[in-house]
């Protein structure tokens, strides 16, 4: 799959959900706005979470009373109605994109196709990455991993217990040593990191950039972690993994 059959894929999702449950002509106001690292995060004993550093902002949209939420490096606001959502150029497009994917979560999450649809807060991404290592230690024996994204609590959970490899494409952290893991160049590397892994995690957020395309219909277990990917997850019929329900702090 292209990036681009990927967002037209997803567009045509959206637009079909309007029709179905006649929501096109309906006048619906969609309010996106970037949430400072706080409100999205809160406050964290960790300090190097990429919504921290800068390298990332979480736009969240309101639907009625449902949220839904992206990270991006394309950060915008936008009000409107959702008929003028299902017509921006998303493919070439990144700030309508993110604009988009906060929005298609936000719905599927009324309609009741999506769950945990907000992000973990305060200690629940250190709450989540232990839920994480159990859950791979519960279902694979001694499997190498490849974590897709920088998430540092991850990789120190992960790397505790299992031979692992990290992709990033934040120029910061390629090259850095971080939780004894060396942060590896998410283009240059990913044929040959793929190829080693028994299992890849990989962040949601990948669908904003479409770099997914390149973790979809792969030969391995492949499982996306994250808010961002909420919404799409059961349309292009991937494993998502969300430890919310177990994670006080969410």
């Amino acid at each position: 799959m292209t990036k681009s059959e990927l967002f037209t894929l997803l567009q045509k999702d959206f637009q079909d959900l309007l029709t179905t449950h006649q929501l096109n002509d309906e006048t619906i106001t969609i309010t996106s706005k970037s949430l400072t690292p706080e409100e999205a995060i809160g406050i964290t004993k960790r300090k190097d979470f990429p919504i921290l550093t800068g390298s990332e902002v979480m736009i969240q949209a309101k639907f009625r009373n449902s949220s839904g939420q992206a990270f991006t490096d394309s950060p915008t606001c936008f009000q409107g109605s959702l008929k003028e959502i299902s017509q921006m150029s998303i493919i070439d497009n990144s700030y309508n994109r993110s604009i988009f994917i906060a929005t298609y979560n936000a719905l599927k999450n009324d309609l009741g196709f999506s769950t945990d649809v907000i992000h973990c807060k305060n200690n629940g991404p250190e709450l989540c990455s232990k839920q994480l290592n159990e859950f791979i230690a519960s279902h694979y024996q001694n499997p190498k991993i490849l974590l897709v994204g920088y998430q540092p609590a991850m990789i120190e959970q992960l790397s505790h217990s299992f031979s692992l490899r990290v992709l990033d494409l934040n120029p910061a952290n390629i090259g850095e040593k971080r939780y004894g893991v060396t942060i590896e160049d998410g283009i240059d590397t990913m044929d040959d990191a793929i190829e080693w892994a028994d299992v890849i995690l990989c962040t949601g957020s990948t669908l904003c950039n479409g770099s997914i395309v390149s973790y979809l219909n792969l030969d391995k277990d492949v499982f996306f972690f994250g808010t961002t990917i909420s919404g799409a997850a059961s349309s292009l019929n991937i494993r998502r993994l969300c430890f919310a329900d177990q994670v006080s702090s969410c």
